[in-house]
């Protein structure tokens, strides 16, 4: 889980204090009441973007934010989904199972998910593509909502 980003004020003072003062990252961290792994994350970055102090007079916050951060892109999965439409019709068939249908995905995707993800993947579709489920397979999918239903 990503931590959230600090004021840019805060960014500010810790370039400055790293690039212009060149202080250690202790020393920087207990000045800005920051943890130390997100004064170091700072301090690579704008290696990185390649910035000394002082930072230029036309670099707003917005810029300041590209350079250090880039383009705000969403992530990309670097591992290919399962047709879960295909497995939901695949499973109906007698004597298939999701290991026989992982296999066969791993072997069109050597990088794809284990076998754990890929099951849990199938999981969350079924219990979001299957909103009438009886009670039984609905505490599955939901442990205390099945408890409320009544029968």
């Amino acid at each position: 889980m990503s931590r959230p980003r600090i004021i840019m004020r805060q960014i500010r003072e810790v370039l400055r204090l790293s690039l212009s003062e060149r202080r250690s990252i202790r020393e920087i961290s207990q000045a800005c009441s920051l943890p130390k792994s997100t004064v170091s994350d700072y301090v690579k970055r704008a290696k990185q973007a390649g910035l000394c102090w002082p930072l230029p007079d036309d670099l707003d916050d917005d810029g300041l934010e590209s350079l250090l951060f880039g383009a705000n892109t969403p992530p990309v999965h670097a591992k290919p989904m399962p047709d879960l439409g295909y497995l939901h019709r695949e499973l109906k068939r007698p004597h298939m199972t999701l290991m026989l249908l992982w296999v066969e995905y791993r072997e069109a995707h050597p990088d794809g998910y284990g076998y754990t993800q890929f099951c849990e993947y199938y999981r969350r579709f079924t219990c979001v593509f299957l909103r009438n489920v009886p009670p039984i397979l609905a505490e599955m999918c939901h442990p205390l909502e099945g408890a409320r239903r009544t029968v």
